[in-house]
Formats: C-alpha cells, sequence, structure tokens
C-alpha cells in the first residue's frame, strides 16, 4: 500500500465510523424530524469516506478526485452537524473537518 495515503485512509475511515454513531444517536433524539438533514449527510459521508479510504486502498487513479468529493461532503457534514448542540453532532463536526483538511492535503500532493 502506498504510505502516502496511509493517514487519508484512517481518517476516512474514523470518520466514517463517528458519522455512524451521529446517525445512530441522531435516530435516537426525541425529534427525529429536526435531524433528517443531518442523517441524510452523515449517510452521505459514511458512503463517501469508505469509498475513498477504498479507492485509496486500491491505489486508483481516481483516488485523489474521490478524497476532492469526499472533502466537499464532509465539510457540508460538518456544516450541518454545527448547527446542533448534542455532542455526537458536535464529535461528528470536528471529525468531519479534520477528514476535509486531509482529503484536500492528499489533493493537493
Amino acid at each position: 500500500m502506498n504510505s502516502a495515503y496511509q493517514s487519508c485512509i484512517e481518517y476516512c475511515r474514523r470518520c466514517a465510523e463517528v458519522c455512524e454513531q451521529c446517525l445512530a444517536a441522531c435516530l435516537k433524539e426525541e425529534d427525529t424530524t429536526m435531524m433528517v438533514e443531518c442523517i441524510r449527510l452523515d449517510l452521505e459521508c459514511i458512503s463517501v469516506c469508505r469509498t475513498a479510504a477504498q479507492l485509496m486502498v486500491l491505489e486508483s487513479n481516481h483516488a485523489n478526485a474521490m478524497c476532492q468529493v469526499c472533502a466537499d461532503v464532509c465539510t457540508s457534514c460538518a456544516e450541518e452537524c454545527e448547527s446542533h448542540d448534542m455532542d455526537h453532532c458536535q464529535r461528528c463536526a470536528a471529525m468531519c473537518r479534520d477528514c476535509a483538511a486531509e482529503c484536500m492535503a492528499m489533493t493537493a500532493a
């Protein structure tokens, strides 16, 4: 495996896990209707982070392009999560911001 990808792979995998935790917690909130956008973006982020990590593992020629998409989705998810006061959303937002930065660094390399 290309060691240049290793850090970004780990960030993407961890971000997917944190988004899964946020998603599960959002579904347990009293008013899930106010969490619909957060849940939707968690799902998108989980999917794109896993895909980006997989393409990096494969050393795909499309890995950098996927990292750009991942950074964009992570940023959107972070913005939505930041609008909620719940701890799980705040943790998710922070992880998404970190992952987006790591993915941007990968696309610049």
